[in-house]
Parts: structure tokens; C-alpha cells; sequence
């Protein structure tokens, strides 16, 4: 049976899956990536699982993989299919495409970014498909998006394009990682929340997800801290709406796991501060954190579908 090889590498996991032609998942795995034993041994972790999975494949499926995805987080340089840096993973310039493809018996290999390759999936086969321009946003450790338009990531001249967590909307606020101060991520991650509950709170084990639970039981502290997450993050996407003027806003990441806890409050404060600005749909995502793996997978099969075509 036809198939690709999927790869969604993480700081703390990896998630694979071989892939159908019509993106069927025959076949599912996750592995540790094992960053702490360094950033070679995190490479050569990557490169045994897809070896393994080419094998699962030979053996279960009846022939070989057609081509191999992998998304991987931090600067990537697709066209030239190098992982450029990583700071959860260590690595510096890694030939990730060239180490596949020698490993996996010289298939075509497609390299994403992890955020850009999710919001690829999603604005497919998930909450944006059928989306001519979407925004794809996950609110994790940190923030990113992805541009959709007419069914592809929009990467940019650099490959930096849709990193809405680095807009300012706090010149006073925390410090950011980037250099900067008031960065959006430093005030409506999941982790800023996590840091502003827990100080607030008194409990330095609390995070998010406890957060959220006492603003649904109504905690005057958690209500604030909650209200400070919103109205920051509201103001970042009216910036992002302003500038790209999406038809719909997806959300997702483990913040957005709190549901319409935070996507009533979300939306009335985006409507709230748009003017002439056209005011989009704002959605959860629908893919989960298999976001990744299955645009990895998309990636793959778009390869397949350019190799064909050229």
C-alpha cells in the first residue's frame, strides 16, 4: 500500500505515523527525543525511528515508503532542509533532509517548521479547511502562527513569518527571551499564565489548566490573572487581523484546552477593539497535538505530487 513516513519532533516527544495516500494513519508510534543525552544523540534518535518505520512499513504494508515529512520546532530553512537552531534541542544546522534521505535509502524528504506544518494540517483537513486565509495560533510555552492562504503556509522572505508571539503589546511587560519587553507570549502563553497564577495564587505547583478551573469557579484572583491573559492576547490579534486580514482565527494549544472559558471572553474583547477591521471567526483547532504529524505527512505527499508534476 502506498504510503509516506510522518515525523512531528518535540521537545520532550516524538510523534510519527505512516501515511495513505487519501491521509489515512495506517500506522502510529511516539518515542522520547531524548534531548537529554544532546543534541547529536537527539538527531540520531530521529533518524532511527524513521529508519524503523520505513521497516514497519516494508514489513506490514508490503512495500516501501514514497517520501518522508518531518516537522521540527525552532528556525528551519526548508527550501535547503536544515534545522537551523533549536534552543529546547541544542542543535545548530543540522542537514536534516540530507541525513534522511540517506538513512531512509535516498526518498525525497520534506522539512517544516513544527507550528507552520500543524497550521498545514489544519487549515486542510481541520478547523480551517475550506478557508481561503486563516491564522493559525497555538498557545503553548510560547506563541507562534501560521498564515494560511489557498491551502499553504505563507514562511516568509526568511522563513520568520507568523511569529505573533514577538509583537509588543506591553513596552513595560516582562522580559522576553527575543530581547525584548511586553512580548505577547511573555503575557498569554500558557506558560505566562501558569507563572502569574502560580505567584498569584501562592502555589508554586499550580498552572493553567488550575487556573482555568478556578476562573469557572469563579476566584476573584484567577479572574484576574485570566482577564490580564485576554486582554493581552486580544490586543496581539487585532495587530495580526489588522495586518493580514484572515477569514478565520484558529486557536489551539494547551491554553485553548480550557474551552469557552477562554473563547467567550476572547472574542468579546477582539470585537471589542476592531474598528474598520473586518472581525473574523475564532475557532479552536480540531487536530490536537497530531497537528504536527499530520502536516509532516502533507508535506510529504505534496513532495510526491511536485516530483510528478515537474
Amino acid at each position: 500500500m502506498k504510503h509516506v513516513i510522518a515525523l512531528d519532533v518535540g521537545g520532550t516527544g516524538m510523534k510519527a505515523a505512516l501515511v495513505g495516500a487519501d491521509g489515512t494513519l495506517l500506522h502510529e508510534a511516539r518515542r522520547a527525543t531524548g534531548r537529554e543525552r544532546g543534541p547529536e544523540a537527539v538527531v540520531e534518535s530521529i533518524l532511527t525511528f524513521a529508519a524503523d518505520l520505513r521497516a514497519y512499513g516494508e514489513q506490514h504494508l508490503g512495500e516501501s515508503a514514497r517520501a518522508a515529512g518531518v516537522a521540527v520546532p525552532g528556525i528551519v530553512d526548508a527550501d535547503n532542509g536544515i534545522a537551523v537552531y533549536a534552543s529546547n534541542l541544542g542543535w545548530r544546522d543540522v542537514p536534516m533532509r540530507r541525513l534522511l534521505g540517506e538513512r531512509l535509502g535516498g526518498v525525497p524528504v520534506a522539512l517544516g517548521h513544527d507550528v507552520r506544518t500543524g497550521g498545514l494540517a489544519e487549515g486542510r483537513i481541520g478547523a480551517g479547511k475550506g478557508a481561503d486565509r486563516f491564522l493559525f495560533i497555538p498557545l503553548g510555552t510560547g506563541i507562534a502562527g501560521a498564515i494560511g492562504i489557498t491551502g499553504t503556509i505563507e514562511a516568509g522572505a526568511h522563513g520568520y513569518a507568523g511569529e505573533i508571539g514577538h509583537i509588543v503589546v506591553r513596552p513595560d511587560g516582562p522580559d522576553c527571551g527575543c530581547g525584548q519587553r511586553g512580548c505577547l507570549e511573555t503575557l498569554a502563553s500558557a506558560s505566562a499564565v501558569t507563572r502569574d497564577w502560580a505567584a498569584a495564587s501562592g502555589d508554586p505547583t499550580a498552572d493553567a489548566a488550575d487556573c482555568a478551573k478556578a476562573v469557572e469557579s469563579g476566584d476573584p484572583a484567577a479572574l484576574e490573572v485570566w482577564r490580564n491573559a485576554v486582554d493581552a492576547l486580544a490586543a496581539g490579534l487585532v495587530t495580526a487581523l489588522t495586518l493580514l486580514d484572515p477569514r478565520m482565527l484558529i486557536i489551539g494549544g494547551g491554553l485553548a484546552e480550557a474551552g469557552e472559558t477562554l473563547f467567550t471572553p476572547l472574542r468579546a474583547a477582539v470585537e471589542e477593539r476592531v474598528t474598520f477591521q473586518k472581525l473574523p471567526r475564532i475557532v479552536p483547532a480540531a487536530l490536537g497535538d497530531t497537528a504536527g504529524c499530520l502536516g509532516a505527512g502533507l508535506l510529504a505527499w505534496d513532495l510526491l505530487d511536485t516530483e510528478v508534476s515537474v
